[in-house]
C-alpha cells in the first residue's frame, strides 16, 4: 500500500481509535462524575463498572466478526461492519440521550448495547489495522491506537462533562453521539481494502490463535508487561488526593494529561518503534515507568519530594511513560498477529489487558490501604525494573522495525 494510501488510512486509524474512547471515557469517567452530581449514590454507580464486561469477553465472538470482516473470494468488508456497529452504538447513546438519567437501570441496558457495538467494532478495526499497514508503517498505526485512545478518553471524560454542567444531559449526549458518527464515518471511508481474500483462507478461530507459539509467547510477555506497568495506575489519583490536591484539580489535570501527555507519548512511542525496535522501546518504557515509581516511593525513605514533583510524576506515569509502552506493546502484538484473522489474534491481547487491569485495580487497593503507597510504589518500581531485564525477546522477525 501506498504513502498515499497509508497517511489518508492512519488518520482513520486515529478517529477509530477516538470514536471508541469517546465512549469509553463517557461511560467510565464523566458519567460516574455527572450521576454522584446528581445525587446517585455510590453503589449505584459502581454498577458501571460492568460495561466493561463487553471488553473483557469480546474475544469469544472476535472469529464470527473476522470470519464476515474477511469473506473468502471475497472483499473485505472493514467498512461495512464499523458503520453498521457505529450505527447501533449511536443509536443507544441517543437513546441514553433522551431517556435521562432516571431510573438508571434502562441507561445502563443501553449504555450496555452500546459497550457490545463499540466492542464489536474495535475487532474490525483491529484487524484491519493487521493487515493494511505496512511494516514501515506499523509503529505510526500504534501510535494511532494509544494516541486516539487517550485524545478519546480526553473529551469523553472531560468535555462531556463541561458540555453537561452547561448544556444539559440531553443536549451533551447528543454531541457526543454526533462526534463518534462523525468519527467512525471518517474511518469507514478510508478502511479501503482492494486485494481480495484468498478463495482457499481458513476460518477465523481461537483455536487457530492459541496453536501459534508466538501467540501463546506473547500472551505471557503481555502479562508481564502489563503487570509491571499497569499496577499503580488506578491509585495515582487517590495518591494525589492524599497529598492535598483539591478533586477539581485533580480531575482537571487528568483530563489535561491525557489530552497532551498521553498523545504525546503515543506519538515518541511511534518514534521509538520506528528508530529502535519494539523489544527496546518496551525496555526504555519499562525503565522509565521504574525510575517514576522509585520516585513516588522516596518519602518511604525519608526524602520529602515537593508537591510539584510528586504531580508531576505521578501525571507523567500515568500517561506518557504508559503511552509510549502501549504503543511499543501493540506495535509488538500486530507483528504477531496474522492477517488472515488479525482482529482475533489481536483482541485475545486486549482481552487478557482487561483482565489482568481489573484483578491489578483490586490487588493495587488491597496493598495501598494496609501498607500505603510507599510500599506499593516500591513494588511496581521492582516490577518494572525486573520486567526491563527479563524481558524475553520475539520469536519472529520484528516486523514494526523493518
Amino acid at each position: 500500500m501506498g504513502a498515499d494510501r497509508q497517511l489518508p488510512l492512519l488518520a482513520g486509524f486515529w478517529a477509530a481509535y477516538a470514536a471508541q474512547s469517546v465512549i469509553g471515557g463517557l461511560t467510565w469517567g464523566g458519567l460516574p462524575a455527572v450521576l454522584r452530581d446528581s445525587g446517585l449514590p455510590l453503589d449505584r454507580i459502581g454498577l458501571l463498572s460492568l460495561l466493561i464486561a463487553p471488553w473483557a469477553l469480546k474475544f469469544l465472538w472476535s472469529p464470527r466478526v473476522e470470519a464476515r470482516r474477511l469473506p473468502p473470494g471475497g472483499r473485505v468488508r472493514t467498512g461495512r461492519i464499523v458503520l453498521m456497529g457505529g450505527a447501533v452504538a449511536v443509536a443507544g447513546l441517543a437513546g441514553v440521550a433522551l431517556t435521562g438519567l432516571v431510573p438508571l437501570l434502562p441507561v445502563l441496558a443501553l449504555l450496555m448495547v452500546v459497550a457490545i457495538a463499540t466492542a464489536t467494532v474495535d475487532i474490525a478495526v483491529d484487524g484491519h489495522a493487521v493487515r493494511a499497514l505496512a511494516a514501515r508503517r506499523l509503529g505510526w498505526g500504534n501510535a494511532a491506537q494509544v494516541g486516539g485512545a487517550y485524545a478519546g478518553a480526553a473529551i469523553g471524560g472531560g468535555l462531556f462533562v463541561v458540555l453537561v454542567a452547561s448544556w444539559g444531559w440531553t443536549a451533551a449526549t447528543l454531541v457526543m453521539a454526533a462526534l463518534v458518527a462523525l468519527l467512525l464515518a471518517g474511518f469507514a471511508a478510508v478502511a479501503r481494502d482492494d486485494a481480495p481474500v484468498p478463495a482457499s483462507a481458513p476460518r477465523p478461530s481461537l483455536r487457530a490463535a492459541l496453536a501459534r507459539p508466538e501467540i501463546r509467547h506473547g500472551l505471557l510477555l503481555t502479562a508481564g508487561f502489563v503487570v509491571a506497568q499497569k499496577a499503580a495506575m488506578g491509585m495515582l489519583a487517590p495518591y494525589l488526593i492524599d497529598l492535598g490536591v483539591p478533586l477539581a484539580r485533580v480531575g482537571l489535570l487528568g483530563g489535561l494529561s491525557s489530552l497532551t501527555l498521553g498523545v504525546a507519548g503515543a506519538v515518541v512511542g511511534g518514534w521509538m518503534v520506528r528508530a529502535m525496535g519494539t523489544g527496546p522501546a518496551l525496555r526504555a518504557a519499562l525503565a522509565l515507568q521504574a525510575v517514576a515509581m522509585t520516585l513516588l516511593a522516596l518519602p518511604v525513605l525519608g526524602i520529602a519530594l515537593p508537591l510539584s514533583v510528586s504531580v508531576a510524576t505521578a501525571l507523567a506515569a500515568g500517561s506518557f511513560v504508559l503511552s509510549i509502552g502501549f504503543t511499543a506493546l501493540f506495535a509488538q502484538i500486530m507483528a504477531w498477529a496474522d492477517p488472515a484473522q488479525g482482529g482475533v489474534d489481536f483482541t485475545l491481547f486486549q482481552c487478557l489487558d482487561a483482565a489482568i487491569s481489573m484483578v491489578l485495580g483490586v490487588a493495587a487497593g488491597l496493598v495501598a490501604e494496609h501498607a500505603g503507597f510507599g510500599a506499593l510504589f516500591v513494588l511496581c518500581a521492582g516490577l518494572a525494573a525486573v520486567m526491563a531485564v527479563t524481558l524475553p525477546a520475539s520469536r519472529q522477525p520484528d516486523r514494526a522495525a523493518a
